[in-house]
């Protein structure tokens, strides 16, 4: 099969032939019609200092998904050839105190599909049966291969209680559109986004938020001026691992403000930790989806809200043959774009 391939440490991917996986007895060999160019894997092309801690080659990346079951293990319920699927990339060892107890996002020892083990940029990949999710009809391929990072999204808007909120969303990447989506779905009151890219933020206004804010230019107060509020946001949406944006997101939330933090800082950096005890707010850390109560939540959000869907599908900004990986990847690197989709029925 056709895979893109990290053979030994350094920059760069290669489109070579690798072996076909197949099914051991618990797992499902999946043909891989689509798949999205996530930050984690650009992290791993260009095999900066978090690549070369976390990666261990050789490996195929890629972990957000859509394709179409071909193989299944003797132990396999529920799941049958022809099944369209994406799959929970977080695979867990089913036997730790948070496994056991039913908080499997929560495992211990935790292997990353496409970090830790080959993962989707192939044509056929392996997954235990465990993780794979099976796709209602109406779930394009396009729309399946970004599961994961919707997931993401949903489990960060979903943190906290939002009908009737006030939400402040620090970073409108491809996530952080999602999740103004979701909360806007949700019922929450007014939204609003931060970013410095005025693609985004654009982006963000057709996503769902009454305003928008450029961080270089303006400072968040003024979202709220702009909305009437008489008070700071009650929730909050870290979604840029901007060292200046937790900052400013404390300055502006209500006491008891609510924040969930997903974007990763690539430096520590200060936060005024008096406010945050005296206005007493919650900070919470959000990694990955919750298994499976987020794949649950996002599934019957999309069923059943053809508006959602549509939203949604606005973050995908190109899809790209795989033979043009390069192109795709350097599309995801570019400051200001949506969600690249790899097509790998075209090689």
């Amino acid at each position: 099969m056709k895979a893109l391939f990290k053979e030994e440490p350094g920059a760069g991917l290669t489109l070579v032939d690798r072996p076909e996986p197949t099914a051991g007895p618990g797992d499902v060999v999946i043909r891989v019609l689509r798949t999205g160019i996530c930050g984690t894997d650009l992290h791993i092309h260009r095999w900066d200092d978090w690549a070369a801690s976390a990666i261990s080659t050789p490996l195929i990346p890629g972990h957000e998904f859509y394709g179409e079951v071909v193989e299944v293990g003797p132990l396999v319920h529920d799941i049958v050839v022809g099944d369209r699927v994406s799959g929970e990339g977080h695979i867990v060892c089913g036997t730790c105190r948070n496994c056991r107890a039913g908080r499997r996002q929560m495992c211990i020892r935790t292997i990353g599909l496409g970090l830790q083990r080959d993962g989707a940029f192939a044509e056929y990949l392996s997954l235990p049966a465990a993780n794979v999710w099976v796709h209602h009809a109406d779930v394009t391929p396009e729309l399946g291969a970004v599961f994961d990072p919707l997931g993401n999204a949903v489990h960060t808007a979903l943190t906290y209680p939002l009908v009737g909120e006030d939400v402040l969303v620090t970073g409108c990447g491809p996530i952080g559109l999602m999740a103004i989506a979701v909360a806007r779905h949700a019922g929450a009151r007014f939204i609003a986004a931060t970013d410095v890219s005025a693609p985004r933020l654009e982006m963000a206004r057709r996503m769902g938020a009454d305003e928008v804010v450029d961080v270089s230019q303006r400072d968040v107060r003024d979202a709220q001026r702009v909305l009437g509020m008489r008070e700071g946001f009650d929730i909050g949406f870290e979604m840029s691992g901007a060292a200046s944006a937790l900052p400013a997101m404390i300055d502006n939330m209500n006491h008891g403000g609510r924040i969930a933090m997903l974007g990763l800082p690539s430096a520590g950096f200060e936060i005024d930790w008096g406010k945050l005890v005296t206005h007493m707010h919650t900070i919470k850390g959000i990694y990955g989806r919750e298994m499976f109560e987020t794949w649950n939540a996002m599934g019957a959000m999309l069923q059943t809200s053809a508006a959602l869907r549509e939203a949604i599908g606005r973050v995908i900004a190109d899809v790209v043959p795989a033979r043009e990986w390069e192109r795709g990847f350097a599309a995801a690197e570019s400051a200001g774009t949506g969600k690249i989709i790899l097509d790998w029925t075209e090689l």
